[in-house]
């Protein structure tokens, strides 16, 4: 995985407009791992896809990441700045895109008289349920593609015959065998010291910075290629810091 170049950036941005976070998402990767195949990237859990836009963050715009958040105890309005390796933990390795199974490793467990085996989601599921709004009915959804065995008493059974209990535990499973699948920050309130957690989506966050960046670029291209008759190419293929240095001396 190769950080991303100004010219990356234009056609994640040209090519991912009005397509759901989920296809946004797999375009980010799909430019930085040009050699992977893009069946191969939709198979990864959730929590294996948003470590590497974590690390590819990283690598592109560097590790420090900011935001606001309202406290819901007193309604202040708080700057969050937290750490990318933070987030995806630097111990953890990086899924291994080029040589990745095409099909996510299976988990076993018990639960009363119940014997359960399932795999972990992935971006490829989530796009078969895009249509679904129904939360219960989307978990529902998951299960049905990701429990590959389920038994009671040593009978097969269908996934609509598991209680609500059994429903859950595995659901918390999931969970743990892949954290960063849906990852939250403990925030505090320095006016009230109130702590609440807040649901991070490096998707969304990634996707929004690609854009706002893409949009000024455009408008430093289209400056200096009408200043200097410059192509749009060498123009990109300028550092940002020349870039700059050029935008100041025509005084913008």
């Amino acid at each position: 995985m190769r950080a991303l170049s100004a010219s990356d950036l234009l056609q994640i941005w040209e090519h991912g407009r009005g397509k759901t976070p989920i296809e946004q998402a797999l375009a980010i990767l799909g430019f930085a791992s040009p050699h992977v195949p893009a069946a191969d990237l939709w198979q990864l859990t959730i929590g294996q896809r948003d470590a590497c836009l974590l690390y590819l963050r990283e690598l592109t715009f560097g590790a420090q990441l900011k935001g606001l958040a309202n406290c819901p105890a007193c309604g202040d309005r708080l700057e969050l700045t937290f750490d990318a390796r933070d987030l995806r933990g630097q111990t953890t390795p990086l899924p291994d895109l080029e040589t990745m199974k095409s099909v996510p490793a299976e988990s076993s467990f018990k639960l009363d008289d119940y014997e359960l085996s399932f795999r972990l989601p992935t971006s490829a599921d989530l796009r078969a349920l895009a249509l679904q709004t129904d939360a219960h009915q989307v978990q529902r959804g998951l299960l049905e593609a990701c429990l590959m065995s389920i038994k009671k008493d040593g009978e097969t059974i269908a996934v609509d015959s598991l209680p609500e209990k059994v429903a859950n535990a595995i659901a918390e499973k999931m969970g743990q065998a892949d954290p960063l699948a849906d990852l939250t920050l403990l925030a505090t309130c320095p006016a009230c010291g109130h702590t609440w957690r807040i649901v991070f989506d490096i998707v969304s966050y990634f996707w929004d910075e690609i854009q706002a960046w893409s949009g000024r670029l455009m408008r430093e291209v289209h400056i200096l290629a009408s200043a200097y008759g410059w192509r749009e190419a060498d123009i990109l293929a300028m550092s940002a810091w020349r870039r700059q240095r050029y935008l100041e001396m025509i005084g913008t």
